[in-house]
């Protein structure tokens, strides 16, 4: 059975205006393709996958990258051959919805016991198939990835009004966040709202938290998103020097 990956996709990701203004986040370039098609390089790497892209803002560029890049394999819907027998299928989960209507839209019509979800703008050298594993492992509905922050800031450590040591924060010493890359039952649907559209990130998350339904699998390797245009071009940086750690 090939596997199924839902890529939220939709957002306007105003933290990097310089470039969303005129294409989807997903579809910033680091090096000569998307993030988004790196993104589905790190799953390829481990098999055939069916990626459900939820669509939203500026849509109309995705259809257009794809048709062009990509052969169509169905003419009354915009899905496309990837590489080997992955396949990529947009789909247009409305302009403004939030996360958790975008997921909603696309389990309506699910039939898999179990799908991966992650965002269209953060690479990472996660190991999916072992992610995976974890989540079997788990008997939960839900796991999410859990990393450490990336460093943004030096790090002071003061003694008696004296900086007694600089240096660069380590991961280490943060706390660990939501990295994406979920592995999800479809019977998470339940805890999405059929009355309001709703961040994934808000009740939904915190309930399954709450009902001892959402584990953590960590992961201590490589993990950035992309949310400002350094960041970006730190990751173009990566690319161009052939040092990516979200390649294997």
């Amino acid at each position: 059975m090939i596997k199924k990956v839902i890529i939220l996709a939709g957002g306007k990701g105003t933290r990097i205006s310089e470039e969303s203004k005129v294409k989807p986040k997903p579809m910033i370039k680091i090096g000569k393709i998307p993030i988004i098609e790196h993104i589905m390089n790190i799953y390829t790497n481990y098999g055939n996958f069916e990626f459900l892209i939820a669509c939203g803002y500026k849509k109309e560029v995705l259809n257009e990258y794809f048709d062009s890049n990509f052969k169509s394999i169905s003419k009354n819907e915009n899905i496309y051959q990837l590489k080997q027998n992955s396949t990529v299928n947009l789909i247009d989960t409305g302009e403004n919805s939030m996360t958790g209507k975008r997921i909603k839209i696309i389990l309506d019509n699910f039939k898999d016991e179990y799908f991966h979800l992650t965002y269209g703008d953060g690479l990472s050298s996660i190991k999916i198939n072992e992610l995976t594993n974890f989540y079997f492992s788990s008997n939960t509905l839900a796991t999410v990835t859990a990393t450490r922050p990336p460093a943004r800031f030096g790090r002071l450590d003061i003694d008696n009004e004296m900086v007694v040591s600089f240096g660069e924060k380590l991961q280490s010493s943060e706390g660990w966040i939501n990295g994406g890359f979920f592995c999800i039952n479809k019977n998470v649907k339940d805890y999405l709202s059929e009355k309001s559209d709703e961040p994934w990130e808000s009740k939904p998350l915190e309930n399954l938290a709450q009902n001892k339904q959402l584990s953590a699998y960590k992961h201590y390797g490589f993990w950035q998103p992309m949310d400002t245009l350094r960041e970006k071009e730190m990751l173009e940086k990566m690319w161009s020097s052939g040092n990516a750690p979200w390649l294997i």
